[in-house]
């Protein structure tokens, strides 16, 4: 099964794999961002997705949601990806308010009401085929970095977000999945790259090694295609064992 996907932050990274695994196995992938069009990352993207289209939109403007859905069209699944860091690490004692805000606006307020509207429109379709909304929080939703704490307690709530939805919306048979991902080689961490090189290498990631955005996109196959139906509200740690506990 196959249908419409609109995926946040599809760009690159995390949301680019997941597009073009989704899109080689027959998905229509709609991508949305707050980049221009005419930037080199979108074409690049859109170039390696022949049929993929493009929605400029910025995820904390919540009343364009509205005229977004109605460019994209009815869905069978959201993955709601789009996400920014903390502004700058450092002592929480010292988080700037504008930080603060901007991953509150970003990862949690723009990526609820997003998913609230979706929600709605997939409530106005037949029950059948499967329908699935996929949120990408971190494995910072439990594991806790005291120096980006704004992005943690975003992540968190976020994953409360999800486990909300996947409750209000498994009587009409939606899947709603959250999904962690770990340490990933993406933009967003190439300005930490040569922390987390060493520290992989010593174990920090039972796997040693980086993740890599396909990781991610061969999680998310099988949950829109909804192989895990009866597993709605699950919780998929990607990671390489990050996350597991160890003395």
């Amino acid at each position: 099964m196959t249908g419409k996907v609109l995926i946040t932050g599809g760009q690159q990274g995390i949301g680019l794999g997941i597009a073009q695994a989704l899109h080689a196995t027959g998905w229509e992938v709609a991508l949305a961002a707050e980049l221009s069009p005419q930037a080199d990352t979108v074409k690049a993207a859109l170039a390696s997705m022949p049929g993929a289209t493009y929605h400029q939109h910025d995820v904390t403007d919540i009343a364009s949601i509205a005229a977004l859905l109605a460019a994209v069209g009815p869905l069978r699944s959201l993955v709601s990806n789009a996400g920014v860091p903390a502004m700058m690490r450092g002592d929480l004692l010292d988080v700037a308010a504008s930080s603060f805000d901007r991953c509150m606006d970003v990862n949690l307020r723009g990526a609820f009401f997003l998913a609230q509207a979706v929600a709605r429109g997939m409530l106005e379709q037949p029950p059948a085929p499967y329908r699935s909304m996929i949120f990408i929080t971190s494995v910072s939703a439990a594991m806790v970095s005291p120096d980006r704490a704004e992005y943690c307690i975003s992540k968190a709530g976020a994953a409360m977000m999800a486990q909300a939805f996947a409750a209000r919306l498994a009587p009409a048979g939606i899947g709603v999945f959250d999904i962690r991902p770990g340490i990933i080689a993406t933009p967003m961490t190439a300005s930490v790259a040569a922390r987390y090189d060493s520290r992989i290498a010593d174990g920090l990631v039972p796997a040693r090694r980086w993740g890599q955005p396909g990781d991610i996109a061969q999680t998310i196959l099988p949950l829109v295609q909804g192989d895990f139906a009866f597993a709605t509200g699950a919780v998929i740690p990607v990671d390489g064992g990050l996350s597991i506990h160890r003395l």
